[in-house]
């Protein structure tokens, strides 16, 4: 691929050349830290959009859950908006001061009533959100370590796995008016190839929903690239090889195989890691306060996690060739606001779709890079209220729960 991306003022070299050389190395190995490792994940969540056709049998698929003992003290006893050892310790007495000041009023108030302002509370806490989270409190969520379970190819495609991406692109997304899509392998007498192809056409479509567009398409070449990059070549005496399977990838990608798509694909992957890039290089005065610690337990890792993900920020910021989120949503107000919560439902179906994943380990890894995504747009969309953040208290207007950090790292890594 070469040249320039359409959107936004940038040339593919320049990102290779920025990626390769500056970020991938740092951003490796923060992944490998431990206050990134570990990832909170209900995989137990039903489909809420259609009957559940039962889960992947095949091994691959299998995710291994991580025994709480191997969890650092930190992470397993942190409150999910508390990063410092100082926050955590002061919590009991924070929550002791709330139940004072909240006595008196509570005792006029009804269970019904008390339930009813929890409930308040938990929709507005939602309503800067882009994806549906995980409720980590869960007795179905569980910690995974990422390390142990990559993101691979699994066997898990046909029919179960079309149905997903086409929900996503059919009833979820902004499409193009004509674009390629892979035939349905769920209707009677068709072969499921991946031949067929219409001409692209933008037209009607705004800015905002051609963003969409591109990344949920980039989303999916990402997705579709980790498989061909990690892929089971063979299974001897029960020792599978992994390593990249360039068949298939050509099969996905090449110009020729997909009649055109394939170099589109992938430059929506590009468009992809540049508005995270932008999310990364926005969100870093959050992370630059003195009350952000990235809290394990262990305070030399947790300042040498800190310190890497810093020198991450500096480097988004010499990037000089972001997407400019500002011309988004910016045309008369009623109109931009309207879009804006259109484009935030879009995205919040997207992320519940992943729930209906039949395979374990893929619908571990969409979830992350899902909520990645939709904590990159949250970061976007907050810029007023990061800029405002207090120096040395925790937030009010904008935060980050550990799960959305972790998603946001992670996502942006793969």
């Amino acid at each position: 691929l070469t040249g320039v991306l359409d959107d936004c003022l940038c040339d593919i070299e320049s990102i290779d050349d920025f990626n390769t050389f500056k970020i991938f190395p740092k951003i490796q190995k923060l992944q490998e830290r431990d206050y990134f490792r570990y990832y909170k994940v209900n995989l137990k969540r039903p489909c809420p959009f259609w009957a559940d056709d039962g889960h992947c049998s095949i091994k691959d698929c299998h995710v291994e859950p991580c025994p709480e003992s191997k969890i650092p003290v930190g992470i397993k006893a942190g409150s999910s908006n508390k990063y410092s050892k100082a926050t955590n310790n002061s919590k009991e007495l924070e929550d002791c001061e709330q139940a004072n000041k909240l006595g008196a009023v509570n005792s006029t108030l009804s269970n019904q009533s008390k339930e009813a302002f929890i409930d308040w509370a938990r929709y507005d806490d939602s309503q800067d959100h882009f994806c549906e989270l995980d409720d980590e409190r869960s007795p179905d969520a569980q910690y995974v370590d990422l390390l142990l379970n990559p993101e691979r190819y699994t066997g898990y495609k046909g029919p179960s796995a079309w149905r997903v991406w086409n929900s996503i692109y059919e009833e979820n997304c902004f499409k193009p008016r004509s674009v390629y899509r892979p035939l349905n392998p769920l209707a009677p007498s068709r072969v499921f190839n991946l031949g067929s192809v219409c001409l692209f056409s933008w037209t009607g479509l705004c800015l905002e929903k051609r963003v969409f567009y591109k990344l949920i398409s980039g989303l999916h070449a990402s997705i579709n690239l980790h498989l061909c990059a990690n892929y089971l070549l063979e299974e001897t005496w029960g020792k599978p090889r992994w390593g990249p399977n360039v068949k298939e990838f050509t099969r996905r990608f090449d110009p020729i195989e997909t009649k055109g798509e394939g170099p589109r694909r992938l430059k929506n992957l590009y468009f992809l890691y540049l508005i995270e890039l932008r999310a990364l290089s926005k969100v870093a005065p959050y992370f630059e306060r003195s009350v952000v610690d990235l809290y394990t337990g262990n305070g030399r890792e947790d300042a040498e996690s800190k310190a890497l993900l810093l020198d991450i920020f500096r480097d988004t910021k010499s990037f000089h060739m972001h997407f400019d989120e500002k011309s988004m949503f910016a045309g008369d107000k009623k109109g931009a606001k309207s879009l804006k919560e259109e484009f935030k439902l879009h995205f919040k179906n997207i992320s519940r779709i992943m729930d209906c994943v039949g395979c374990d380990k893929c619908r571990l890894w969409g979830k992350l890079q899902t909520q990645g995504l939709g904590t990159a747009l949250k970061i976007l969309f907050s810029e007023k209220e990061i800029q405002s953040l207090p120096e040395n208290s925790p937030s009010k207007g904008f935060q980050l729960t550990r799960q959305e950090i972790v998603a946001l790292v992670n996502a942006f890594g793969r």
